[in-house]
């Protein structure tokens, strides 16, 4: 992933955590695209589908940014990825809402990523102040 990984990363909880949000996300895309990608009778295609990438997409860049913030040194930068990391977690949760609205089967697992990430959240308060 990265060339200046911390050898300990993969011992912080949050860095684990935030692994097992981006299997949860991917799982959950894959299940919902079979509801999502077939078009509409009308012949456009469901715009939900998009949210479901997304949520892969935010999930994926959680764990580098926790190691980023790891390795930075500079505290202005630090804060930067911290912000980030923020954020990723922030627009996750609306995107599950979101997710949550759309016409399939698989929605009823969206409440287990939002539980999920409130673990998460938790984890990145202490790591925070631990930096």
């Amino acid at each position: 992933m990265l060339h200046n990984t911390p050898p300990n990363l993969s011992d912080l909880p949050i860095y684990r955590k935030a692994l097992e949000i981006l299997d949860i996300s991917r799982s959950i895309s894959i299940y919902l695209q079979d509801d999502l990608a077939p078009l509409k009778e009308d012949g456009t295609e469901d715009s939900d589908i998009y949210f479901s990438g997304d949520i892969v997409q935010q999930s994926v860049s959680l764990a580098p940014e926790i190691a980023n913030a790891e390795l930075e040194r500079h505290s202005e930068r630090k804060h930067k990825h911290l912000d980030s990391l923020r954020q990723l977690t922030n627009l996750l949760y609306k995107n599950s809402y979101r997710l949550e609205r759309s016409n399939s089967n698989g929605k009823e697992f969206l409440p287990i990523l939002r539980k999920e990430l409130k673990k998460f959240k938790k984890l990145q308060r202490s790591w925070m102040l631990s930096l």
